[in-house]
């Protein structure tokens, strides 16, 4: 007769139940780290935020008083949302425009917005995170590459400020493909913000989850790969921290000690003269057409794409600023078979400036990468604009304006 007491032991006391039990305790730990990653990322990271921050924005109220100047763009906020922003350094971010990826996230809590056409009149944003991301978290999206005249704009925004991109145009196979005046990536090595663990947060290179992360439902709709990248505020100002990058940099020098600001002056609607403004990047190109209305009322302009209201995915809002900044630059390309654009960002030009409902007509000017774009008026004075949100499109010098 079997001793299936005995049988048992001597089988438990075995090589193989030792392995098989190892297994075992392998395949459960795995399932629980995967059901545990699985149900972080579906959440997005959302949690990550830290006890300061959150206690922080429990204490803001929208009915206190906004007496807080935002030094980007002369909006004014609340104490607590100034203690916010003031422990950060700016987030330059490159936010894509094609028509498939519309409607943006997010990009309605920029202060400034910079557009250009990357390629083929395809439009692309640089968009400048600082005070307007202060009261609560912003996931953004769909970022996208880099293009070496937004470096240039970014680079204005004080010493290394976070810029956060999906790679960018390049010459790193050697092969030539790319011009070497619009190497993107290299211009960002020769600068020194992309280093490891620098503040070029690039995915492609030493930048990941859970700042950045491919979202396939976020428009409801299926659409190509690279319209899916979306990106935390909260969690890039985290690793920012981490990395020696937050208002102060490792040696205790502040973002802001070269930062040049605008001149602000406050809301004053007066009787439109220049309430439509209208153009165009490129003939042909009828999706990135923009139009700027303008609302008396609000003392804005409401942003029109394609002949579209402009919305805002997460807000369900129409994209709005208080002045818009047509900057002429020369135009040059396409100067390779990749296609890529050059425009001229340092010099002087022409530009037309659009606040209060009327017209500016006047000048730019960049002396150098880091130097501050400034306007001025025909008489050379320095324009102030008006507190809050600043668009500034960079169209081709020689297109027609209509206002």
């Amino acid at each position: 007769m079997i001793n299936f007491s005995q049988t048992i032991n001597t089988f438990v006391s075995s090589k193989k139940f030792t392995i098989i039990v190892s297994l075992l305790g392998l395949y459960l730990l795995s399932t629980g780290i995967s059901l545990a990653i699985f149900s972080f990322l579906k959440k997005g990271p959302s949690q990550i935020v830290t006890a300061g921050l959150g206690a922080a924005r429990s204490r803001i109220n929208v009915n206190l008083p906004k007496t807080e100047e935002c030094p980007i763009n002369g909006g004014k906020f609340t104490k607590i949302e100034k203690e916010i922003w003031s422990a950060r350094r700016p987030i330059t971010a490159m936010i894509e425009n094609h028509a498939d990826s519309r409607p943006p996230s997010n990009l309605s809590k920029a202060d400034v917005v910079y557009e250009a056409v990357a390629e083929g009149g395809i439009t692309r944003f640089l968009a400048i995170f600082y005070c307007g991301a202060s009261a609560e978290e912003a996931k953004i999206a769909p970022v996208r590459s880099a293009r070496i005249y937004f470096i240039d704009y970014a680079s204005e925004y004080g010493d290394k400020p976070i810029f956060m991109h999906v790679g960018g145009a390049n010459d790193f196979s050697g092969y030539g493909d790319t011009a070497r005046d619009v190497r993107a990536l290299e211009t960002l090595e020769t600068i020194g913000w992309r280093v490891p663990r620098g503040n070029d947060f690039d995915t492609i290179y030493d930048s990941g989850f859970p700042v950045f992360w491919r979202n396939y439902e976020r428009l409801g709709r299926e659409v190509a790969t690279e319209h899916t990248m979306m990106a935390s505020l909260d969690a890039a100002y985290e690793e920012a921290a981490k990395r020696g990058f937050g208002a102060k940099d490792k040696n205790g020098k502040a973002w802001d000690a070269n930062f040049v600001s605008w001149k602000f002056i406050d809301d004053k609607a007066q009787s439109p003269s220049a309430s439509n403004i209208s153009f165009g990047f490129w003939e042909g190109k009828a999706d990135y057409d923009v139009e700027w209305k303008y609302d008396q009322a609000s003392n804005q302009y409401l942003r029109f794409n394609g002949g579209k209201e402009h919305i805002d995915l997460e807000t369900k809002n129409q994209l709005s600023a208080k002045n818009i900044v047509v900057l002429f630059a020369k135009e040059r390309g396409p100067v390779d078979r990749n296609l890529h654009m050059f425009y001229t960002t340092i010099g002087i030009s022409k530009a037309l400036v659009f606040q209060n409902g009327q017209v500016i007509a006047g000048t730019w000017q960049k002396d150098s990468r880091t130097s501050r774009t400034k306007f001025s008026d025909d008489k050379g004075r320095e324009i102030s604009f008006v507190r809050g949100v600043t668009w500034i499109e960079i169209v081709p010098a020689g297109n027609q304006v209509s206002y």
